[in-house]
């Protein structure tokens, strides 16, 4: 049998709380550095310690990194679940297991390399530290991979020494585990695994990073001084990642500090902190997920109502209700996109890597402030908090929008001004900070019924003329959200129309499509309301698959909406057991449904 060079997946199964994350990503970080495309994918339970958790690394020398349901290396630690991991690993494949798991040799499947491994006797050679052991077994598999798979070693204690470069003793012992690992692999395990890693140069200009880091660092290079949150996983990173960055950076002459950060009692205080930052003039954010985005429905419409700029950077995770905090999805969409009760329409944007994690930092306040509106970034767990290869970021050259903003001088020229004209006839009105000196500066902002003064009324004739002017507005963002992008092939009658993290698999399908004889046309939204690019490519194709990450396909139905003349040509594909998006998940029905499978 042929060996698999740089095309495989790893994936370790053990217990949350052990430690096995920082082992995995010393694994993951060095096959980056040896210059072979790399994915990771943390699947974790929403719990501190002790229940089943997998990493898996998936090695794709074309670049397709996103999920894959089977393995080929098995690395098992956890006795709860080592039946079922036994039947993940691909035939040919290679199943190590701690010799400590109650399994027995009956049970191997013939078909795979076995390896028993006596971790407990090996780490006794690192520590004799009990609490120390529990988490350098993770380390001593490492060492173990690193020889089987021909991990450059040097890169391996290079990572280790970045990753820990604050803490030398712990630099030193899981030095130590590694060799232990890396010299009991070259003592006891002769058979070849069949597998390979060979140094590559593919990762030159990018960079391995999380969604969530990425839109940290795009915030605070987005302008942002104040956020206000309540914690909430899967989205916490985000604002711990912002303020590391912020308190590095954002500081003045004197050392201080050029931001704030509060935490908020709970969803809805955090927002209507955001929305008062907001219009006093400042950038101003929140992070959450599902269940915080529903208590911030009220203040949402009155951010739309009320037009003052605000932002939501949504971390979407399985619902309803609870759900699976730890899971992802794209089933926020819906709600999202008209969040509030009352006639609402909510700009939405939609970053598929990190890369659009940091480039969306300034775009979403740009646009909140542009369209004087409330802005949602649905970002997701899969993209915010797993490792991913994108572009090396670049430092944002283009100013930042703040709208239609006018000062004491602008006043001075003007005939007349009222906050809710539409003097462009675009429906965005004009604004004035607080601290404008004018006497025609001072105005209420309110959620209740009003004018184009901004005066109280119940007149329905006033009331009506405000919801159509949002409504103009809301046409108008279609000329300032980010364009959608298209990629074709020769002679495709058929589309496939995609969002955020299903990208990837998107990508890859598309290539597994091709294999079958079947060209498609891909257009990857990035924004809501959809712009006039996605009408024309709709119109363009005989058939267009909507693939997403929830049940009820709110993409597929929001398109439906928008653009009912062309209802029929309109196909969902939906995903949504809370796990990243494999590319077969999205290959296999639409092969289905063309007849071809």
């Amino acid at each position: 049998m042929s060996k698999k060079v740089n095309d495989f997946v790893i994936s370790v199964a053990t217990v949350n709380g052990s430690g096995s994350q920082s082992a995995n990503t010393i694994l993951i970080k060095s096959i980056f550095r040896m210059g072979i495309p790399v994915g990771g994918k943390n699947i974790f339970p929403s719990n501190i310690m002790g229940l089943p958790t997998w990493f898996t690394i998936r090695v794709n020398k074309d670049g397709f990194t996103c999920m894959k349901r089977e393995c080929d290396f098995m690395v098992a630690m956890n006795q709860a679940t080592v039946l079922d991991d036994l039947k993940t690993v691909n035939s040919g494949g290679v199943f190590l297991y701690n010799d400590d798991l109650k399994l027995e040799t009956a049970l191997l499947r013939p078909d795979l390399k076995n390896f028993s491994v006596p971790f407990k006797k090996l780490v006794d050679q690192v520590t004799d530290q009990i609490r120390l052991k529990k988490l350098l077994i993770n380390t001593i598999y490492v060492g173990i991979l690193t020889k089987l798979l021909n991990i450059d070693l040097e890169i391996v204690k290079s990572v280790v020494r970045d990753q820990f470069s604050d803490k030398a003793s712990v630099v030193t012992t899981n030095l130590k585990a590694i060799e232990v690992g890396y010299q009991y692999a070259v003592e006891n395990i002769k058979d070849d695994v069949g597998m390979v890693l060979e140094k590559m140069d593919k990762t030159v200009g990018k960079i391995l990073i999380e969604g969530n880091a990425a839109a940290g660092l795009g915030l605070m290079y987005g302008g942002c001084t104040f956020v206000s949150w309540y914690p909430i996983t899967p989205s916490t990173s985000v604002v711990e990642n912002f303020n590391k960055f912020a308190t590095k950076y954002r500081k003045d002459a004197h050392g201080k500090n050029t931001f704030a950060i509060v935490q908020a009692e709970d969803e809805l205080a955090a927002i209507c902190m955001v929305m008062g930052a907001g219009w006093s003039g400042a950038r101003a954010m929140t992070a959450t997920s599902g269940p915080g985005v529903s208590l911030m429905a009220e203040a949402a419409g009155f951010s739309y109502y009320a037009e003052i700029p605000a932002v939501i950077w949504d971390i979407q995770r399985a619902g309803p209700s609870t759900g699976l905090p730890t899971r992802t999805q794209q089933a926020d969409i819906g709600f999202a996109a008209t969040l509030s009760h009352g006639d609402t329409k909510h700009v939405l944007l939609f970053p598929a890597t990190p890369d659009e994690c940091f480039e969306f930092g300034q775009t979403c306040f740009d646009l909140a402030e542009r369209l004087q509106t409330l802005v949602i970034v649905m970002s997701d767990i899969d993209l915010g908090m797993n490792l991913w290869i994108t572009d090396e970021f670049k430092y944002p050259t283009k100013p930042f929008d703040r709208g239609k903003v006018v000062d004491a001088e602008k006043l001075k020229n003007m005939a007349q001004y009222y906050r809710y004209e539409d003097t462009d006839k675009d429906g965005i009105p004009y604004r004035t900070l607080p601290g404008t000196h004018h006497p025609a500066a001072g105005f209420l902002t309110r959620g209740s019924g009003h004018n184009e003064k901004a005066q109280y009324t119940e007149n329905n004739v006033q009331y009506q003329t405000v919801l159509d002017r949002l409504t103009r507005k809301f046409e108008t963002a279609k000329k300032f959200v980010p364009k959608p992008i298209i990629e074709t092939m020769r002679d495709s009658s058929v589309g496939i129309i995609a969002f955020g993290s299903s990208h990837w698999a998107v990508v890859e399908s598309r290539d597994q499509l091709q294999k079958k004889k079947l060209n498609t046309d891909y257009l990857r939204v990035r924004a809501f309301p959809f712009t006039n690019e996605i009408k024309d490519f709709v119109r363009s194709h005989e058939r267009v698959y909507v693939v997403e990450q929830n049940r009820d396909g709110q993409v597929f139905k929001l398109l439906q909406i928008e653009y009912p003349e062309m209802a029929t040509k309109l196909k969902s594909v939906t995903n949504y057991d809370g796990l990243p998006l494999d590319a077969s998940r999205i290959t296999n029905p639409i092969l289905k449904m063309e007849n071809i499978l």
